[in-house]
């Protein structure tokens, strides 16, 4: 058994951390947009959404996340 309790609501640092990356990426992705500048739009606003994914999962593998739900409900 885990020493946390399985819930789903995601308040782990994994989510939070993910979410704020995300957040600052779909901002810099929509000021590309409104400057027509595609490569702040690309690089700043898609690719930085891509690494927020990636460090969210990075970090739920690091043991920060919120884990697997117990088989016995």
């Amino acid at each position: 058994m885990s020493e946390r309790p399985f819930n789903s609501h995601g308040n782990t640092p994994a989510a939070w951390t993910a979410v704020t990356i995300c957040m600052v990426a779909f901002v810099i992705g929509a000021v590309g947009v409104l400057a027509a500048n595609w490569a702040l739009f690309w690089i700043g606003g898609v690719g930085l959404f891509v690494v927020g994914g990636v460090v969210g999962k990075v970090m739920s593998m690091m043991g920060y996340g919120q884990g697997t739900a117990p088989a016995e409900h």
